[in-house]
């Protein structure tokens, strides 16, 4: 059976991240520093802040890894399955240690990208587990290209009956194809739908003016009209199609540019830290 990237392994990673989270838990219950509050600048919170850089470091990784071909010493599911579950673990981290010391600073910077970076993985995470099932229930069956080329000979064969019945059919259904289109703005691909569909406002225009076609051009005014609501049906289903690609892509637009700010403000904490301290 398939094992989601959350169950891979028997939940093996989820398990890692909790017991390092009890264990950084159980060290911040039972540190007391010698003076002041618990904060990155005590034993322990150097011990916790390295923890936090190395998962850092090993977590952007994996952005290298997943492009990489060829077999290493774990499997690509394994990075992904630990990449999720580790960077829940890193909030735990990072949090004690700012022993929850927050201010106007680099190092709070630092924290709140890092923040930001988690919240849109898990959207990612949610995205690739939601997304890929509905994309293929409703390809039914069909690749992207098919349905487009189903679509075209739909248009063949609508030509080729409207060209029949006048020409205020007939222009109707050259105009809906002539501009009928796919994608747009970020905000109309995430919608999936189109307001201004040229195949929904053929099938009603066509519908209305099928209603004065004499007997003998009635039974191809129906069969137009059966062509166009299928190609109607058939538009829907693409641009659903490009609504979740678009929503399964959209949150890397967020995730990368965090993840090289994350970095380029963890390195100014470190070297803040380390020779301004």
């Amino acid at each position: 059976m398939h094992e989601s990237i959350l169950e891979f392994r028997g939940f093996k990673y989820l398990k890692l991240s909790a017991w390092m989270m009890l264990v950084v838990v159980l060290a911040y219950a039972l540190h007391q520093p010698n003076v002041g509050p618990p904060n990155g600048g005590t034993a322990l919170g150097y011990a916790l802040g390295t923890l936090g850089l190395g998962l850092i470091i090993w977590l952007a990784w994996f952005g290298v890894r997943k492009r990489r071909y060829g077999k290493g010493k774990m499997q690509l599911e394994d990075w992904l399955s630990a990449h999720v579950y580790l960077g829940l673990g890193l909030i735990v981290v990072a949090t004690l240690h700012t022993g929850f010391q927050f201010g106007w600073n680099v190092h709070t910077l630092a924290y709140t990208l890092m923040c930001l970076v988690i919240a849109s993985g898990i959207f990612g995470v949610y995205a690739y587990l939601r997304y890929p099932q509905r994309m293929t229930d409703n390809r039914r069956g069909q690749t992207l290209r098919e349905i487009l080329t189903q679509i075209a000979e739909l248009d063949l064969k609508a030509r080729e009956i409207s060209a029949t019945l006048g020409d205020d059919i007939h222009s109707a259904v050259m105009a809906a194809q002539e501009k009928l289109a796919f994608g747009g703005s970020t905000r109309r691909m995430l919608s999936g739908r189109d307001p201004n569909c040229p195949s929904h406002a053929a099938l009603k225009r066509v519908g209305e003016l099928t209603l004065g076609l004499p007997v003998s051009e009635a039974e191809r005014g129906r069969a137009l009209l059966a062509l166009l609501a299928r190609k109607t049906e058939l538009a829907d289903r693409v641009r659903r199609d490009l609504s979740f690609k678009a929503k399964m892509d959209i949150w890397l637009m967020f995730h990368v540019p965090l993840t090289f700010g994350l970095l380029a403000s963890l390195t100014a904490h470190v070297v803040s830290v380390f020779f301004y301290w």
